[in-house]
């Protein structure tokens, strides 16, 4: 059976077996909050202090860690692990066993593709006095290609691409292509120059 910790949910909510909606990770914290026609599948956790729009949907094995919020219309894929801190406008494609840490920002119409990967510390357990750990900032109409990884800090311009198996060490300017390891830009071919668009 589905796990109600801590939770308040919209109209027309689905929860499936062995999902954990509202997980009381600390005593005080907040219940999770859901919209409407929401689908939760089995075994997705979703922390307490997360704030989620309407029609969300989860695939199986999905985590959602504290403090994520998260717009209308957002698909959050299978195995995807979001680390907490995050922040996900409206109508956002994120596919399965993607990896999104703590301080990263996701714009609205943004399709992140399979197993890309995204960090937020350039100097992993050195420096910590001095550097504040950042994700990537990613601005509206992104597209992240399957396997792709996205250093620390970097911001994704508004209807920027960024190709399959890429690793970005820079910001990307709007409308333009990341491609290659590291990623070289290029300008975005003039058929690919309009804004992501999903079905209802």
């Amino acid at each position: 059976m589905s796990e109600l910790h801590h939770a308040i949910l919209g109209a027309r909510c689905t929860i499936q077996p062995q999902a954990i909606v509202g997980l009381m990770y600390r005593p005080d914290c907040a219940p999770a909050r859901l919209g409407d026609d929401c689908i939760v599948r089995a075994f997705t956790v979703i922390y307490g202090d997360v704030v989620i729009g309407n029609r969300f949907r989860s695939g199986h094995h999905a985590l959602i860690r504290e403090h994520t919020v998260i717009g209308d219309r957002v698909l959050v894929g299978t195995a995807t692990i979001i680390d907490g801190h995050v922040t996900i406008g409206h109508h956002v494609s994120i596919q399965s066993r993607v990896y999104i840490p703590t301080h990263t920002t996701i714009g609205n119409y943004v399709f992140i593709g399979p197993a890309a990967v995204f960090t937020n510390d350039k100097y992993p357990l050195r420096q910590r006095q001095s550097y504040r750990l950042q994700g990537p900032t990613l601005a509206d109409h992104v597209t992240i290609g399957a396997n792709a990884t996205l250093l620390p800090g970097v911001h994704i311009g508004e209807g920027a691409m960024v190709a399959a198996g890429s690793v970005v060490t820079r910001d990307v300017p709007p409308w333009s292509l990341a491609i290659g390891a590291p990623a070289r830009i290029v300008p975005l071919p003039p058929h690919l120059r309009e804004p992501n668009r999903f079905a209802d």
